[in-house]
């Protein structure tokens, strides 16, 4: 398969191959042709297994973003009914079951990370946010095998990298998660009859379940549709994208602050800098080459550029701004910035409150354990106000706060917050 930009005839598949978004794709000229043939409803599917996404489905987020600015149909299918199954797609373990409530908390969570992203309305480019339990919910399971059971290959299943994974390393694969394929395959010809869908993108690690939707749609309604993935994504030096001490990075401001989403991508490998940059921003490809052939501590000036751009997507320009004038005030110029995860200490309670509570704090989490703070402090990364700690189980005091009533804590180099103290 050709990766080629300048061979593709469509907007849409030129984009996603220079900007480094296409890793598989099934009939790949006759998917060119169709995107460039008027506008094509295409989808992508995300289950509610939190109330936010993270770093991690952006990838996803952005080709949906791309299809739409290229002149297409965006859909956005919430799994609510997949949800209930879980997709064992690199998974060791089942996933938690959730309830029908917490499915719908969840859905609302995602749906005001789209808005950001996506324009949604009622137009030919519009984007619409649909929910696979209005069709997989009301399923009448005898009906269901004796319709589309038989063009489903256990043979062929098996095989499947989801499959195959968990059965190699000999972990438990419930006969609820196997069929999880299914239902994702007849998502696909469910959406090509009520929406016209024709394409079905995800993430490499879905390829397997994109191709069992062509491949019923085309046995039961004799109809071509295509499939495309992202390749996954790992940083230069290996680790799983999104993933930090911190835990996850995610999109909601709720779970995240936007300082530190920022803080996230301006600690970006070098190595990344160009691939990032093209796969989360929508600079130009020429200013791109430019600021990734920068060397030394110029490519430092690239990395800001990247977390602004991925800032303002993401959560606006205010929010970028301000993100950055708190980095240049903390790290720069050594001051205590607003705009920095903050905790607030009653005074009452200040004997009672010791370091390593604070470290471990829901709010900051500025160290995932106690063993975690315990190791900072060895190492000398733990600091309080700039001075690094020697006893981690020691209380705060009073003199630790500034007159404004304001103290900093500080988890290595780039990890910062800060303490209030209130009566």
């Amino acid at each position: 398969m050709s990766v080629d930009s300048a061979n593709h005839k469509s907007d849409f598949m030129r984009y996603i191959a220079e900007r480094g978004y296409m890793h598989q794709a099934t009939n790949l000229e006759g998917l060119d042709a169709r995107a460039a043939d008027g506008p094509m409803p295409a989808y992508i599917g995300f289950d509610c297994t939190a109330d936010s996404l993270h770093v991690g489905s952006l990838v996803q987020i952005m080709m949906l973003r791309a299809l739409q600015k290229t002149g297409h149909k965006p859909i956005v299918v919430m799994g609510g009914g997949t949800t209930k199954v879980g997709d064992p797609s690199g998974k060791d373990e089942a996933r938690p079951l959730l309830s029908d409530q917490d499915i719908e908390k969840n859905k609302k969570g995602i749906f005001k990370i789209f808005e950001k992203y996506l324009t949604f309305g009622d137009g030919p480019t519009d984007a619409i946010m649909v929910d696979n339990a209005d069709w997989l919910d009301t399923l009448s399971y005898i009906r269901f095998l004796r319709d589309f059971g038989s063009h489903f290959s256990i043979n062929r299943m098996m095989g499947m990298e989801s499959v195959k994974l968990r059965l190699d390393r000999e972990q438990n694969l419930s006969f609820l998660e196997f069929n999880y394929a299914i239902l994702q395959a007849y998502d696909f010809l469910e959406l090509r009859r009520r929406y016209g869908c024709q394409l079905q993108m995800g993430g490499s690690d879905q390829w397997g379940n994109i191709v069992t939707g062509i491949d019923l749609t085309r046995r039961v309604d004799g109809q071509e549709i295509f499939g495309l993935t992202s390749p996954l994504i790992t940083t230069a030096s290996g680790a799983k994208m999104g993933k930090t001490a911190g835990g996850a990075i995610w999109l909601n401001e709720e779970r995240l602050s936007a300082f530190d989403f920022w803080q996230f991508w301006r600690n970006t490998e070098d190595a990344d800098v160009g691939r990032f940059l093209r796969l989360f921003t929508e600079l130009p490809t020429e200013e791109i080459q430019k600021l990734e052939a920068l060397e030394g501590a110029e490519i430092n000036s690239a990395k800001v550029i990247l977390a602004n751009e991925a800032t303002r997507l993401c959560h606006g320009e205010a929010a970028a701004q301000k993100a950055e004038a708190t980095a240049r005030q903390t790290f720069s110029e050594g001051a205590m910035a607003d705009g920095l995860p903050e905790l607030i200490i009653q005074r009452a309670a200040l004997s009672e409150t010791n370091l390593i509570d604070v470290f471990t704090a829901e709010t900051l989490k500025l160290a995932a354990s106690r063993g975690e703070v315990r190791r900072l402090i060895k190492g000398g990364g733990a600091k309080l106000n700039g001075k690094a700690i020697s006893d981690g189980e020691a209380c705060l005091q009073e003199t630790d706060f500034d007159a404004d009533g304001k103290a900093q804590i500080s988890a290595g180099k780039k990890r910062h917050a800060i303490l209030i103290l209130a009566e």
